[in-house]
C-alpha cells in the first residue's frame, strides 16, 4: 500500500479503541483517530468467532484489498482498526468493499473530490 503502514501493536489498538471514533455496520466496525503524521496506520482485527484461521486470513485479505484499491480516497493521517463482525465469513468481495465505503463515508474520511459514493 502506498500511503498507509501497518498497526501491529496492542498499546496502539488499545488507545485506539479507548480515544477513537467508532461506527458499525452488518459486517464490519471502524475505529479511527488522528495520528499527527501524514500516512494512515491500518489494522485488521479478526476474532475467533468469525471461523477458522482459513476463513479468517481470507476475510483479513478481502479487507484489505478493498482499502488497498480505494486508498487515494481516504484522508490521510489516522490511525484505523477494522474489525470483522460474526456474519463476514459468507461475504463476497463487493459485499466486504461496500461495508467498508459506507463506513469511511459515516465517519467523514473520504475526500470530497474523489469518486461518487
Amino acid at each position: 500500500m502506498l500511503f498507509t503502514d501497518s498497526l501491529k501493536k496492542n498499546t496502539d489498538f488499545g488507545r485506539l479503541y479507548k480515544s477513537g471514533r467508532s461506527y458499525a455496520n452488518k459486517y464490519l466496525v471502524i475505529y479511527t483517530s488522528q495520528n499527527n503524521t501524514d500516512r494512515n496506520r491500518l489494522g485488521i482485527s479478526v476474532s475467533k468467532k468469525v471461523g477458522n484461521s482459513v476463513v479468517r486470513h481470507r476475510v483479513k485479505r478481502l479487507i484489505k484489498e478493498s482499502y488497498r484499491l480505494h486508498e487515494e480516497m481516504f484522508n490521510s493521517g489516522l490511525d484505523i482498526a477494522v474489525i470483522a463482525r460474526k456474519g463476514s465469513d459468507a461475504c463476497d468481495y463487493a459485499s466486504i468493499e461496500s461495508a467498508l465505503l459506507h463506513l469511511m463515508k459515516l465517519n467523514g474520511t473520504l475526500l470530497s473530490n474523489k469518486g461518487n459514493l
